[in-house]
């Protein structure tokens, strides 16, 4: 840790009376009173003082998730961490929760962190902390203004991971499974699965060219994009040989986690294959750190995917569920409609997934699966705000009538142009950055469905 200057005392004092002040006024102070210290002191980041045992979280998909999980499975062992659950994964956000668990002299309140890092902010905080621990959940195409490729953002990973660090990677994922090769690591998987076929289905797979020779990859099975077994049948290249290993049965909502050939059983805490991984991962990490399995099943027993992920109930004989599908992101959205397509019933879906500034390039929608939501099952999709019409044209691209897409109404109106007649499920797909609004729309839905009823 660099020598606490003058300026990183005043910097600990304005940011602290930034984050009491935004907090009084109602606001989530989650990000600006990190920002305003290091404006004020630089390397703000290489003084405050950090928790004696640290973890990192970062990769494409499930890094909140994961994070928020390992956060409440340490409480049920009466572990206290600093962290950033609620806030930025960029440098200010990392900044603003250590400077929120530090006293005013600089010395961290709590033993115990876990920092989500936004995977291209690599750069900007593992020069300044050390990890014993990070996860990487997967590496998949993001925004293609903020994210490029995903092999790019293995490289930032791996050139800013500090050399001591253990990892806790996907072995099914050849791209992530590939960061920082100079690490000791721990590799997790999920054996195959029923639903696994031989062939990628979806329209974008990217690692289908060995990393070492260039030859054609040959894979095992596929589950979906690039997640999966592979192997070169040329160099002999081939997927991880997993440290950790998880036979699901989804049907009794339950998990096998083979550990170097000891099995031990966890319940699920949800039947979306996305959250079965971040339960795998979070398992493999917290037993790597001596966790009991014991310890674990009495946490899981107490633990569920955080609401503003997904939230799911009933009125009327109706289900209402509010699903996040990051928007920008054509693998984890994907993933979603495959989801939701595979759920038995009739059903609505409200369609959230706008770029409210009008910035982001949308050929992301031509990257993913649309073609999931064409079945007889979905009756109606209703489809406010600005990119309407550009998420109609994708729709329709993918064979879904036109006559079951409704656009034209904001955000607020789209509740009531819902049939709710004969719908036995209604899916409120909403982005990151939209829990609130998505929360506001089901309570809606759920009055109409009264009303109606009524």
């Amino acid at each position: 840790m660099a020598k606490r200057t003058a300026r990183f005392y005043i910097a600990m004092l304005v940011g602290k009376l930034a984050y009491t002040t935004q907090r009084l006024l109602g606001m989530n102070a989650t990000f600006f009173p990190g920002k305003l210290a290091l404006q004020i002191c630089p390397d703000f980041m290489g003084q405050v003082g950090r928790p004696e045992h640290l973890i990192g979280v970062t990769g494409t998909n499930g890094k909140t998730t994961v994070s928020n999980l390992l956060v409440d499975l340490l409480q049920t062992q009466g572990i206290h961490t600093a962290n950033n659950r609620k806030g930025s994964n960029t440098k200010a956000g990392v900044a603003c929760a250590f400077l929120v668990n530090a006293t005013l002299s600089g010395k961290s309140k709590n033993d115990w962190g876990v920092i989500e890092v936004d995977e291209r902010s690599s750069m900007h905080i593992y020069p300044f902390i050390k990890p014993d621990y990070v996860v990487c959940t997967n590496l998949f195409r993001d925004s293609i203004l903020r994210n490029a490729h995903a092999e790019y953002i293995a490289g930032i990973i791996s050139a800013y991971m500090q050399p001591d660090t253990k990892m806790i990677l996907n072995a099914d994922d050849l791209i992530s499974s590939g960061v920082a090769p100079d690490n000791p690591r721990v590799y997790y998987s999920i054996s195959r699965l029923p639903s696994d076929t031989e062939t990628c289905h979806n329209i974008i797979n990217d690692c289908q060219i060995c990393p070492k020779c260039a030859a054609k990859l040959s894979y095992d099975y596929v589950r979906y994009h690039q997640i999966g077994k592979a192997h070169c049948p040329n160099c002999g290249f081939a997927s991880p040989v997993p440290d950790y290993e998880a036979e699901v049965r989804f049907e009794r909502q339950e998990m096998i986690l083979t550990e170097r050939g000891v099995p031990q059983i966890y319940k699920l805490i949800s039947d979306s294959i996305f959250n079965v991984y971040n339960q795998v991962a979070v398992t493999t990490l917290l037993r790597e750190m001596g966790m009991s399995p014991d310890e674990l099943r009495d946490g899981f027993s107490k633990l569920h995917i955080v609401d503003t992920r997904y939230n799911k109930t009933k009125v009327g004989g109706i289900e209402v569920i509010d699903h996040m599908a990051k928007e920008h992101n054509p693998v984890a959205c994907s993933v979603v409609f495959d989801y939701l397509s595979k759920e038995p019933g009739t059903k609505e879906i409200l369609f959230l997934l706008d770029d409210e500034k009008l910035l982001e390039n949308m050929t992301w929608m031509y990257d993913c699966d649309y073609e999931k939501l064409n079945t007889p099952l979905v009756k109606r999709i209703v489809v406010p705000g600005n990119r309407a019409k550009d998420q109609k044209l994708r729709l329709m691209m993918a064979g879904i009538p036109e006559e079951k897409i409704v656009i034209g109404m904001t955000d607020e109106e789209a509740p009531g142009y819902l049939s709710l007649d004969g719908t036995e499920q209604v899916f409120v797909l909403h982005q990151c950055y939209k829990p609130d609004l998505s929360h506001k729309l089901h309570q809606r839905i759920e009055e109409l469905i009264r009303e109606r009823g009524a």
